[in-house]
């Protein structure tokens, strides 16, 4: 595939992310920008701003989708289209999601500046509530854009202070009037963005090409037991929270011995723990907590759960206490277009950028836009794998590179107007 000639700008790339990131800016260097907040907000209008200043056309949705328009020449085409997500976890970085929605503003600033025109209609996507940190689960935007998820329901989904979803979107003023479903016409979908491992930084690597989506299963698991004087013997406790740390202690090597394809293994997660009634000299008598589980073989994740269970149940029986674990989401092993995953590698390859073919242990809005309509999804490196965190970080250079593949990538699907 040749190389495109679009005078894309890093440097103006490098100065959007710059700029968006003062929006919610932190101590450490990352960002707090979480979904239907009015720094979300925020950083909602600054995007139109930049996206409006170019020409563009933009339509927010029932559930918050942000959704620009630039026309093709054939308006009877599918569109293409590029997108990520603007909102962060509570203590985020500058790069994930963000990356993917500025590097396809960069793209059409760079059509917009060179007047090129492309055959197919060109659309960039802000996803609504990708991160799941404030309303869980995560993906809301495009979850409903793509039928995987009923509207009513995350319109109703509250966060831990009880704040409901709608409401909120309401109240910041970005709950439109277009029908998420309109996205389901997409005809090809990209993302870009930040690795959130250390994969392509450990080999030396500038590109992943992203084929498939690991399999999930989320989890919520309550351990019932009896409260006690913390000056009581041990003997005849039914501590929950013993019980639910013995539980969370084994999950480690349950992962660790779920082994896949090529020798890959299981993830599990635990990542809120809560305890009642919270007193330091009392034992708990009801523990609760998440599980996130992830494997690329769906068979090993099915076994996972079954040793999960069993675990469980001996734990409730050694202990005296009560434990259920009840499913609160899955996702099956998505793969993404054949056709659209090779145009990305021919695209890598024609930069010169070194490039592997790769899963992503991570769902991305990506995924779920995979589930309904053709779509490929672009990685570039992070520093240390790490993401999630302040200290998240990506040099100008993988910024650079992923762009460019990725304008690439999309121009050979959109196609571009010869004079």
């Amino acid at each position: 595939m040749d190389r495109t000639n679009l005078p894309l700008s890093s440097n103006r790339l490098w100065d959007s992310l710059m700029e968006l990131a003062r929006i919610g800016a932190l101590p450490n260097g990352g960002n707090d920008r979480q979904t239907l907040t009015d720094r979300d907000a925020e950083g909602r209008a600054l995007f139109q701003r930049w996206g409006e200043a170019i020409g563009l056309t933009l339509t927010v949705d029932r559930i918050g989708n942000m959704v620009f328009h630039r026309p093709g020449r054939d308006p009877d085409r599918k569109p293409v289209a590029i997108g990520s997500h603007l909102d962060t976890q509570p203590t985020g970085g500058k790069f994930d999601g963000p990356l993917g929605v500025l590097a396809g503003l960069e793209i059409l600033r760079a059509l917009h500046e060179a007047g090129i025109e492309t055959e197919a209609p060109l659309l960039l996507i802000n996803w609504c509530n990708e991160e799941g940190s404030r309303f869980a689960p995560p993906m809301s935007g495009s979850g409903v854009a793509m039928g995987i998820v009923p509207e009513a329901d995350v319109m109703e989904t509250r966060d831990l202070a009880g704040h409901v979803f709608g409401e909120e979107l309401r109240r910041i003023g970005w709950q439109g009037e277009a029908d998420p479903a309109a996205l389901r016409g997409i005809g090809a979908y990209f993302e870009l963005h930040i690795e959130q491992g250390k994969r392509l930084e450990d080999a030396g690597l500038t590109i992943g090409v992203v084929d498939r989506a690991l399999a999930q299963i989320w989890y919520e698991i309550t351990v019932l037991g009896e409260e006690a004087h913390a000056g009581s013997p041990m003997a005849g406790r039914r501590d929950a929270m013993m019980a639910a740390a013995a539980l969370i202690g084994s999950l480690e090597d349950i992962a660790r011995e779920a082994a896949g394809p090529e020798g890959e293994r299981g993830r599990a997660t635990v990542g809120v723990l809560k305890a009642e009634p919270a007193s330091r000299n009392i034992t708990p008598g009801r523990v609760w907590f998440s599980l996130d589980t992830r494997h690329g073989d769906p068979t090993q994740l099915e076994a996972m759960r079954g040793r999960i269970l069993a675990r469980a149940d001996a734990l409730a029986a050694e202990r005296g206490v009560t434990i259920r674990v009840e499913e609160f989401w899955r996702a099956p092993l998505t793969p993404f277009d054949p056709d659209l995953v090779d145009r990305v590698q021919a695209a890598a390859e024609a930069r010169g950028h070194a490039w592997t073919r790769m899963p992503t242990a991570i769902y991305h809005d990506a995924v779920y836009c995979a589930r309904r309509v053709p779509a490929a999804l672009v990685f570039c490196p992070c520093h240390g794998g790490i993401s999630h965190n302040e200290a998240e970080s990506i040099t100008p250079d993988w910024a650079r590179a992923g762009m460019e593949v990725l304008a690439d990538a999309v121009l050979a699907t959109a196609g571009i107007v010869r004079s």
